[in-house]
């Protein structure tokens, strides 16, 4: 997968010493298959203009499309937003994560 897509807008919720960032239950919002946005997100495992891969609290969920971007992202609060032509989302893995697991690569960068 190609990289490199800057995030233009990154907020991480408690970044600045402070605590009590309310994580919400996973669902998402499509609006005209061009703007996503979904909570219950605990890492984005990678991206591309093509295919965002996200770890939600209920299973992987696989975003395929064309020229999609992450234009926020706040794991503390755990919401994302994508814009681009959304083609599939699917889910796959057994659902919901089980506590005590790591982040990725991702998570670990934007502590």
């Amino acid at each position: 997968m190609r990289r490199g897509h800057v995030i233009q807008e990154l907020t991480e919720a408690g970044s600045d010493g402070r605590t009590g960032a309310v994580r919400q239950k996973h669902q998402f919002t499509l609006k005209n298959r061009e703007q996503m946005s979904v909570e219950g997100v605990i890492n984005v495992e990678s991206f591309d203009d093509q295919e965002v891969l996200v770890e939600t609290d209920q299973g992987m969920m696989h975003v395929r499309g064309d020229d999609l971007h992450i234009k926020e992202l706040n794991l503390e609060g755990g919401t994302l937003l994508v814009t681009g032509f959304v083609r599939g989302i699917e889910y796959t893995g057994d659902g919901p994560r089980k506590k005590g697991k790591g982040r990725g690569l991702l998570g670990k960068m934007f502590k």
